[in-house]
């Protein structure tokens, strides 16, 4: 019986590798684009979620806004319209969370500072403090182009309503008043209908790659 030489084992060898290869190839090609999911009032955790919004299935939508941006304009959702954007809750006297939050959504502003479907979005939880020249100071510490990534203040009420009734980005309930206050590490990714298409933790470097990650996901499903 002939012995198999070295060279024919190699050659078979190649041959399965590359067969092997040209599978996984077809089978990844064959398959769907990933899609983020659409979250609505209903699929979130009840303690997110005002209870009036709390059976909403479908169709939620970030409500409209007025609020002045660091550079003394007023911004509405005019300002966003086909845009993807990432919406955080801060203030600048902040020395816990939010001087990680913020350095995370530099990381984020640098990854899609070429691209203009991209935008940022924080909003300050203290109006009171954050005025247009302190934001203004703020943004420019951080190299922040307000075109690109703006920073927020206005009617207290409407801050807090935002963020409980639209972002869904804090647990603690309240009416926006003088004695109301929320802190939350939530990052919001918003897609060009004004839909939520993700949540993650500002403060977490693997969220922030994530978020990343399906920021590039949502830009693709608008390209297909």
């Amino acid at each position: 019986m002939r012995s198999v030489k070295k060279s024919e084992l190699i050659t078979v060898a190649g041959v399965l590798l590359i067969l092997i290869i040209g599978i996984s190839l077809a089978y990844q090609y064959t398959q769907p684009p990933k899609k983020l999911k659409i979250y609505n009032p209903a699929d979130l955790n009840p303690a997110l979620v005002d209870i009036s919004k709390r059976d909403v299935t479908q169709m939620h939508r970030i409500a409209d806004f007025a609020l002045t941006n660091q550079n003394g304009s007023i911004i509405s959702q005019k300002n966003f319209e086909g845009k993807i954007y990432v919406a955080d809750f801060f203030f600048t006297t902040c020395q816990s969370i939010c001087p990680i939050m913020t350095g995370q959504m530099s990381q984020i502003y640098d990854q899609f500072k070429e691209n203009s479907d991209v935008m940022l979005l924080s909003h300050t939880v203290m109006p009171e403090v954050d005025s247009v020249p302190v934001l203004a100071k703020y943004a420019q510490k951080h190299k922040a182009d307000a075109l690109k990534w703006m920073f927020v203040t206005g009617d207290k009420k409407q801050l807090y309503e935002l963020a409980r009734k639209s972002y869904f980005a804090v647990l603690s309930e309240g009416t926006g008043d003088e004695h109301d206050f929320i802190h939350t590490e939530n990052f919001i990714l918003i897609d060009k209908e004004k839909r939520i298409r993700g949540f993650y933790d500002g403060t977490s470097e693997e969220d922030v790659d994530r978020l990343i990650e399906e920021i590039e996901i949502l830009l693709a499903e608008y390209d297909e």
